[in-house]
């Protein structure tokens, strides 16, 4: 492709923050229609790389050129050398961004309709009631549900996948010839990413425009681009047609990004013997009060039943993984398990039962712990290493004195390959001084460190990139084995579940459509809504399980 042809011609671009070069001689182009991926693990430079093009961090020095073609007869025009004025013109009009998160990226105060409707209005100074008229044709387009009433609704009142949806409809307000998707399907259930993949294509199709996405998920570059890019460390190391990459990569941190896929090592469960479960779920209920419908006030509340009948163990070093789509109720059944949700029927842990007094459950809580899906969120950031780590041995060892409690705490880290060695004042650092893998590690030493028999996982993985996602996955293998662990997973990962779980349960609406052993459910499916999980998953080769 010669600078002629291309819609967007990058050359030699660099970013700079403060003393520190980010983004490092890059270049590429990007065809008009053409989808290009921009891959690369946190920390990359591939989302500084698309952000700089519209000079959309303050903070950074950017040099180099970004040559956008002209329309029909006007001249093509260098984004780097353009005003902030002038830009106000191109964002939007002429490139426009779908961020990762839309519940950040949306404002709260306004509804959705209003919020599209103001880029029409901005761009091509539309009245008010034909940019409202806009707003509902660009939410049907993107196919959002009854697009009249939902345009009347906040950010709030839409699922994440409607709230994706909307913020397309949004950049394609002003039919813009690129789009720039930032991890677009990331916050999303799989079966939502496979839809929002073919409503980007689909528009990509019959708009004419060219998408350049970042991501670090290989299976939706597969899926999704014509040609990838892979960046390490802020420099571009390899492009090229996404099949010929895949198929012959020629740099070794490509080849690294497509050999971290997971891999199953976990104890079969024929050799664990005949072993007791740590929790023993039987006609598990969990409602909620809701307003019952044409009813407004405080007494008149209706139940929605969030967990049905719920019956199910988890054994003694063994992963029960719980897989199912948003609003599904396999988060609700955590919480249940966790006693943080008050529930009917039985739900026994170690032979207990939940009593929601703090002192009577105290004996419990030591027994099941929890790591969560974000750990940069879940993890104060008032608190150093040792006190994160060891908030738990003051609540559930309060015999131990202050050296015998970072004693167990450096314990705890090094089993979860932290230490000093690495890390010079370990203790002493807070969680922003690590990476998000580090992060995690930091999360399951505070979950080890009182030494439980079942740890919940909700989602532990799915912020993190590939290659670390894999290190983790290996990491809670190797616990489970030498403590004999037992795991409660809950994820949308299909692949995860193939390298982690003994058994499955498949939950829809609140009950459970399907369970089995792993190689049963993964293989055979005999749900049409675990078929379609399966299907939506995209496993290119799907791991062997034990």
């Amino acid at each position: 492709m010669n600078a002629r042809q291309a819609l967007l011609d990058v050359r030699d671009l660099s970013v700079r923050i403060g003393a520190k070069d980010i983004v490092k001689r890059v270049s590429f182009q990007i065809a008009p229609g053409e989808k290009l991926a921009l891959v690369g693990e946190s920390g990359s430079g591939k989302t500084l790389t698309a952000m700089s093009l519209l000079k959309l961090v303050p903070q950074a020095q950017v040099s180099g050129q970004a040559v956008l073609a002209g329309r029909g007869e006007t001249a093509a025009t260098d984004l780097m050398q353009l005003s902030e004025r002038a830009l106000r013109g191109v964002r939007g009009q002429d490139v426009a961004v779908i961020f990762q998160e839309p519940m950040t990226a949306l404002n709260p105060l306004f509804t959705i309709g209003d919020q599209i409707a103001e880029v029409v209005e901005l761009h091509e100074l539309a009245s008010k009631a034909q940019a409202w008229a806009r707003a509902i044709e660009l939410l049907s387009l993107t196919g959002i549900p009854e697009p009249e009433r939902r345009a009347s609704s906040y950010p709030h009142q839409l699922s994440g996948g409607q709230r994706q949806r909307a913020m397309i409809a949004m950049a394609l307000a002003c039919k813009p010839r690129l789009l720039l998707a930032d991890e677009p399907t990331t916050a999303l259930d799989v079966t939502l990413r496979v839809q929002i993949l073919d409503l980007l294509s689909e528009l990509q199709r019959t708009q004419g425009m060219s998408v350049l996405m970042i991501t670090h998920d290989l299976h939706l570059v597969r899926r999704f681009a014509d040609r990838v890019a892979v960046m390490e460390q802020g420099e571009l190391v390899e492009q090229g047609p996404v099949a010929e990459v895949f198929a012959n990569p020629q740099h070794a941190y490509t080849r690294k990004l497509l050999d971290s896929r997971p891999v199953r090592d976990v104890v079969a469960a024929h050799e664990l013997g005949d072993v007791s479960p740590v929790v023993r779920a039987e006609g598990l209920q969990v409602n909620y009060p809701v307003p019952l419908h044409g009813f407004k006030g405080w007494f008149r509340k209706g139940q929605f039943e969030a967990v049905k009948q719920a019956t199910f163990e988890v054994r003694t070093g063994q992963t029960l993984a719980l897989i199912g789509e948003s609003g599904s109720g396999k988060s609700t059944t955590a919480l249940a398990v966790l006693g943080l949700q008050p529930k009917q029927g039985e739900l026994q842990i170690d032979g207990r039962s939940w009593q929601y007094q703090a002192k009577a459950d105290r004996p419990l809580r030591r027994i099941v712990q929890v790591v969560f899906q974000d750990p940069f969120s879940s993890l104060s950031p008032r608190m150093t290493v040792e006190e994160v780590v060891g908030e738990g041995l003051l609540v559930h060892r309060p015999e131990l004195d202050a050296a015998a409690r970072q004693a167990q705490v450096v314990t705890a880290l090094a089993d979860v390959g932290l230490t000093e060695a690495q890390f010079p004042r370990l203790l002493s650092r807070y969680p922003h001084e690590f990476s998000g893998g580090q992060r995690q590690r930091l999360a399951l030493a505070r979950a080890l460190v009182v030494e439980p028999q079942l740890i919940v996982l909700d989602e532990p993985t799915s912020a993190l990139d590939v290659t670390i996602q894999k290190q983790i996955l290996a990491l809670l293998q190797r616990l489970q084995r030498e403590r004999r662990l037992s795991y409660l997973l809950i994820t949308h990962d299909v692949e995860v579940v193939a390298a982690m779980a003994h058994e499955v349960l498949v939950m829809k609406d609140g009950n459970i459509v399907e369970r089995g052993a792993v190689d049963q459910v993964l293989e055979r499916p005999s749900h049409p809504y675990t078929r379609a999980l399966v299907a939506s998953s995209a496993l290119v080769s799907p791991a062997a399980p034990n």
